[in-house]
């Protein structure tokens, strides 16, 4: 047994140490047809809409299992139910564009999480000394706040959504790392401003959180922005490869800081940095990485359902499943539609079969978080998918 595990850790690393690709050969998936992806998405708006909670937000702490995640009360819950009511606003929200998937019963559960998430959002703050999750919900709810504005057209509520969304950008300001950037951890305990080291995903997560809120004309500090991307660059290896968090940038060849264990990683940071003007993040760039992701999938597959974060072959921690996939999705949106035809075809005909038999998806048993956050970025990602699938 031993001996077997040797020789799998073998060619795991064998497969990290190997040349970027820049496509994959997707002829043998099958290809889920326009109809069965919209059947798919019905079935998770489905879930999303008889999910929610009377007061308009999604998830819980009710649910539990014998191991949990560090998450002192009540605060993280705050924070763990705030992102994802918000994750599943913008989903709502972007899947009430698409002219099909509009109904009086969806748009009535949308609305109800934007108000829930206008009045709770600014009360929204860190649990303890250590515990930063709030930095989540303050980026997922401003990218969430700026999706919904873009489809309202009543001013009164475009000012209020524009007032919350300043409000979590000062926040951020507030719970931002002394190095720049941003991380849901902070151990340095005593100071008053967090000294935590900045993450490259939760702070590329938020970047373009910031760039939503400027693209609807709210002010973002220029110096905030400008410290980001220094935290994240300084994070870059050569091949675009992210290391999980400042810290970790010292330990290069280390399984998470690798090829497999960034594949839920580079997504974001690459399309963070693009958006901010880094010209270096080039389609070849995005596109080699998108290769990545689906040549070396199951690295990021094994997590997927694990109960212990970063229990997985390269430290791979089940909630980076659905995220990574979703950023792979938002990086087709800056490719032409002939370069991301396939990339979104492969998407789809990697999700689809996953879905569960309530209509949801999940990656990581969070609560009763999971679920919800699980069938936002899933749905996020097949909507994106549609442009690929039946041509």
């Amino acid at each position: 047994m031993v001996r077997r595990r040797l020789a799998v850790l073998a060619l795991a690393l064998a497969v990290a140490s190997a040349p970027g690709v820049s496509g994959a050969d997707i002829s043998k998936l099958k290809i889920p047809s326009a109809g069965q992806l919209e059947k798919s998405v019905q079935r998770g708006i489905e879930f999303l809409v008889t999910a929610q909670n009377k007061d308009g937000s999604w998830g819980s702490a009710h649910r539990t299992k014998e191991l949990n995640v560090f998450a002192p009360v009540p605060g993280a819950h705050h924070a763990f139910r705030s992102g994802t009511t918000a994750l599943c606003v913008e989903a709502l929200a972007e899947v009430e564009g698409a002219m099909e998937f509009r109904s009086e019963k969806v748009t009535a559960a949308r609305q109800r999480g934007e108000d829930w998430l206008l009045e709770n959002l600014p009360k929204l703050r860190r649990a303890d000394s250590i515990a930063l999750y709030n930095v989540w919900g303050h980026g997922f709810g401003i990218e969430a706040l700026a999706a919904v504005y873009r489809r309202t057209k009543d001013d009164a509520r475009k000012a209020k959504i524009r007032e919350v969304i300043a409000g979590q950008i000062e926040l951020l300001q507030r719970y931002e790392s002394v190095d720049g950037g941003w991380s849901y951890y902070d151990f340095r305990i005593g100071a008053k401003h967090p000294a935590t080291d900045p993450a490259s995903f939760t702070t590329s997560t938020i970047l373009l959180a910031l760039h939503d809120a400027m693209d609807i004309g709210v002010e973002v500090p220029t110096n905030l922005t400008a410290r980001a991307i220094r935290a994240v660059n300084r994070q870059r290896k050569s091949d675009n490869t992210y290391a999980y968090d400042e810290p970790l940038k010292m330990y290069p060849e280390m399984p998470i800081n690798r090829a497999p264990g960034s594949l839920g990683r580079s997504q974001v940071c690459n399309l963070a940095l693009r958006r901010f003007g880094d010209r270096s993040i080039t389609d070849g760039m995005l596109t080699n990485w998108l290769g990545r992701l689906i040549v070396r999938n199951e690295w990021l597959g094994f997590g997927r359902k694990r109960p212990i974060p970063h229990e997985s072959w390269f430290q791979v921690a089940g909630y980076f499943y659905y995220y990574g996939h979703y950023y792979a999705a938002r990086c087709c949106d800056e490719l032409s539609a002939d370069t991301s035809r396939n990339y979104r075809r492969w998407l789809a005909a990697t999700l689809v079969p996953l879905q569960e038999k309530d209509g949801s998806w999940w990656d990581f048993p969070l609560y009763d978080y999971h679920q919800p956050y699980g069938t936002a970025f899933a749905l996020m990602t097949l909507v994106r998918c549609r442009a690929g699938v039946g041509q």
